[in-house]
């Protein structure tokens, strides 16, 4: 993990059209501007996280209904 120390108005480039800009610091918050293309999806972690878990959960639940339905068609 890089760790860069920035400040007001500073920003990090990522790649060649990524930016992350410092807007504002006040106490124990930092806002981010970030630039970036259209077609790239941004999440905020927790986000992203809740997204994941789902995503997990419906593909679980899909095998379970696929798993009983193969066992219902073997009873018959």
């Amino acid at each position: 993990m890089l760790v860069l120390s920035r400040k007001t108005n500073e920003s990090i480039i990522i790649g060649e059209n990524i930016e992350i800009l410092i807007v504002e610091i006040k106490g124990d918050q930092v806002k981010l501007g970030i630039n970036a293309p259209k077609d790239v999806t941004l999440y905020r972690g927790e986000i992203y996280d809740a997204i994941q878990k789902e995503n997990k959960e419906a593909a679980n639940s899909m095998l379970t209904d696929d798993i009983q339905s193969l066992l219902r068609k073997k009873k018959k």
